[in-house]
């Protein structure tokens, strides 16, 4: 009985030692059969053997790699660039409109329902109430319907972490959007309730937000 026990936690052992290192990355020796070097070898090599050294990465890390990789494969790789006087518009304040440290926002935006304004005095980004959006148009490339979808947050502006921050919609905007209402499930059963979302089109020149579903 105590050799079965003491087989059983051997096995144990082994397999949760494989599958550590199945997961780790992480260089290698194996001997080089076909590199054999011509000529004489001095005699302080003889012992020594040709050795490679390659990199062990599991099948499964190799996997989730490409998933993860898969999934920002978005419709519009390559956006124009916005500069921040594009972007921005410089107000003039104090008594004398001698201060310029002021900005209004000049493009779409995207607030939280919880947002609460800083005070005037002290605000210095701007974001005016008619450009900010709540709702976009998000085309869903395998179904091809189109659905009017509350939005959760924007995810990445290309042009500039600072426009991510404040919330900042142009062309090519990763944005996340509520999808519980399309009814999708994910393998494990569970309703899906944000996907991200890429913005096809320039906002500000067509008063609405389009956007393609990153399936």
């Amino acid at each position: 009985y105590q050799r079965r026990v003491r087989e059983a936690v051997v096995s144990t052992q082994s397999t949760v030692k494989k599958a550590i290192k199945m997961h780790e990355e992480k260089q290698t020796k194996a001997k080089d059969a076909d590199n054999v070097q011509e000529g004489a070898v001095p005699a302080y090599l003889l012992d020594r053997e040709t050795q490679t050294r390659a990199k062990v990465l599991s099948n499964m890390v190799k996997q989730k790699r490409k998933e993860k990789a898969g999934k920002w494969t978005v419709p519009i790789p390559k956006v124009k660039a916005m500069g921040e006087d594009e972007v921005f518009k410089v107000l003039a304040t104090g008594k004398r409109k001698k201060k310029t440290w002021k900005r209004m926002v000049t493009k779409v935006t995207f607030v939280g329902e919880e947002f609460t304004r800083k005070p005037p005095k002290y605000e210095r980004f701007i974001r005016p109430m008619g450009l900010r959006f709540k709702k976009a148009h998000v085309t869903h490339p395998e179904l091809k319907a189109t659905f009017c979808l509350p939005m959760l947050g924007v995810k990445k502006n290309p042009n500039s972490p600072m426009y991510t921050q404040l919330g900042v919609i142009t062309k090519g905007t990763v944005i996340e959007v509520n999808v519980s209402e399309l009814g999708l499930v994910t393998t494990g059963g569970k309703v899906v309730w944000g996907k991200y979302a890429q913005v096809t089109n320039h906002p500000e020149n067509d008063g609405c937000i389009n956007a393609v579903l990153l399936v």
